[in-house]
């Protein structure tokens, strides 16, 4: 072929272009399962909601109480306050030579050592567990609430119980039943439950 003459072959760059189409970008699985799931979430977003579980308790009148459980209501009430400021004045005990080697818990340890300076109560060092920092013996076991905190694991557990001084605390091995039946039972006696729960009763489906 001589200079000059226009080749008649099509260029290689063209026919690549030609025939070679670009593939498509193949989705990832990432994303399809993502979009996916936007989908199914705005379905389920569309869906009626299903009515709310409500706790199931009877309610009886209380008794008004009488004036000598009224003062020793206020009576008690005293006694959780001093309690309170008490331990608020209490120093955090902590184990000597737990600050050191990081095998001791913090958790409070007798020092039995001879030249042990928390037990020889030197100053500057942590102070040593003594019975002067307890609370008043009185309110010791109360509930903040003043009720003595009473486990109650079967309708026998409420005989005897004082509505004006015991509160009942339901046994965490209790099922939904006997639950029910303990708080019933204890509202018809008066006396307080701490923990009112685990009773469910779901609501029948809409036909």
């Amino acid at each position: 072929m001589k200079r000059g003459e226009a080749s008649s072959k099509p260029d290689k760059k063209q026919v690549k272009g030609k025939t070679k189409a670009k593939p498509e970008k193949a989705t990832k699985p990432s994303e399809a399962s993502a979009k996916s799931r936007g989908k199914e979430t705005k379905a389920e977003a569309a869906k009626p909601t299903k009515p709310l579980k409500k706790t199931v308790r009877s309610r009886v009148a209380k008794k008004p109480l009488s004036e000598e459980a009224v003062a020793r209501a206020a009576k008690v009430q005293a006694l959780l306050k001093l309690r309170a400021e008490i331990a608020d004045g209490r120093p955090a005990f902590q184990r000597p030579e737990s600050w050191r080697y990081t095998r001791l818990k913090e958790n409070w340890r007798k020092p039995k050592g001879l030249d042990n300076k928390v037990r020889k109560m030197v100053k500057g060092w942590p102070r040593l567990v003594k019975v002067g920092y307890r609370g008043p013996v009185a309110a010791r076991g109360l509930h903040p609430s003043g009720f003595r905190d009473v486990l109650v694991d079967n309708l026998k557990g409420l005989d005897g119980l004082n509505p004006e001084t015991d509160a009942v605390r339901l046994a965490s091995g209790l099922g939904a039943r006997k639950r029910q039946a303990i708080i019933n039972r204890a509202d018809e006696l008066g006396l307080k439950v701490l923990n009112p729960c685990g009773i469910r009763v779901i609501s029948e489906k809409e036909t």
